[in-house]
């Protein structure tokens, strides 16, 4: 018997076939995934016991950057990959901070999308789009993305949990070129990514299981690999770092051991050509 679809699942999304955005709402404890969704977070969570701390780390990184660029002078966002919101969404955190800010949220998943409609209705200055990071100037000239960023102004680009979704043959850094070249100076990316840094064998089983099993390829890139997503960018303090030690605003935030968090994150400024 098939599932009874849910009132916020949009017709036309085929609900036995998991989703990267779904599954990571599942680990971060939302409501808006499906039975298939949670099956495959669950496998994974049996291999890696502490993946659903993992989430919640790579959530927590997200606010704090998103605070740290408000207090940076940042007051537009663009959100690419954002996934299903929950507590703690990028609008939130940073209309919290200064209440002129915009966010922008852009992802491939219609769930996900359909949404952050939901939550978003009333609020003018958020607003949600499907779209595919894999093709950056067709996102970057769509007409929505243009008529609510301000290509003038600097913008805050968020790419968190969302790059190793893409294979190398997605030419993922290219992407992040693309992103960084058409953003005016002082602009910010922000990049969170799983890594094999510090767990390889964790980050090899976590692989084979997403590719044999959910049929959502993750791909674990080296600390080198992610360092190099910021180049022609100044990457600020602290650096490319786990996920915990990202500016921690409390001890609560260093919720994992170092040198065995699966993520690593980082901020880079984009600055004036140097004469």
């Amino acid at each position: 018997m098939a599932a009874k679809r849910p009132s916020w699942a949009p017709e036309g999304v085929d609900m036995e076939v998991p989703s990267p955005a779904r599954m990571y709402d599942a680990l971060l404890g939302g409501s808006h995934n499906f039975d298939v969704d949670r099956k495959a977070a669950s496998n994974a969570a049996e291999l890696v016991p502490d993946l659903p701390k993992v989430a919640l780390s790579n959530r927590a990184f997200l606010r704090r950057s998103v605070r740290h660029l408000v207090n940076m002078g940042i007051r537009q966002f663009l959100d690419i990959g954002s996934g299903i919101p929950t507590v703690g969404n990028a609008h939130e955190v940073a209309q919290r901070a200064a209440s002129d800010s915009k966010v922008l949220y852009v992802d491939i998943d219609p769930v996900a999308v359909a949404h952050s409609e939901v939550i978003l209705a009333g609020n003018e200055r958020a607003s949600a789009i499907e779209g595919d990071l894999r093709s950056p100037a067709d996102l970057l000239a769509d007409v929505r993305v243009r008529n609510f960023i301000d290509f003038d102004k600097p913008v805050g680009v968020l790419l968190v949990a969302v790059l190793h979704l893409l294979s190398d043959t997605d030419r993922p850094h290219e992407v992040v070129a693309t992103l960084r070249d058409a953003m005016p100076e002082g602009s910010f990316v922000v990049i969170s990514h799983l890594s094999s840094a510090n767990r390889p064998d964790d980050a090899a089983q976590l692989g084979d299981q997403a590719r044999n099993q959910s049929g959502v390829p993750i791909i674990f890139r080296t600390r080198e690999e992610i360092t190099s997503f910021f180049d022609g960018l100044t990457v600020i303090d602290p650096g490319v770092v786990e996920l915990p030690l990202w500016r921690p605003e409390s001890e609560a935030d260093i919720d994992e051991e170092p040198g065995r968090s699966l993520g690593l994150a980082g901020v880079g400024r984009k600055d004036a050509p140097a004469s």
